[in-house]
């Protein structure tokens, strides 16, 4: 893995690394308080890229995906 990137404000606390380890290169993200961590490949990024604030509304949402038991 390359040097990771630690980025913390009042609402999140993330690690950001490049992950090479499946076999293509992908972003993992690492929720630093939880431990939990999801990679996301080129594709996935560039549809971030192209997205607007308001597509992300429900992502940022933490009722929605945080709270609930898995």
């Amino acid at each position: 893995m390359d040097h990771a990137i630690v980025l913390r404000s009042e609402f999140g606390y993330v690690r950001v690394e490049r992950d090479t380890a499946g076999g293509g290169d992908r972003l993992k993200i690492t929720d630093l308080r939880t431990g939990k961590s999801s990679s996301l490949d080129p594709l996935e990024l560039e549809c971030l890229a192209w997205s607007r604030h308001e597509d992300l509304r429900d992502l940022l949402d933490p009722s929605l995906t945080r709270w609930r038991p898995e």
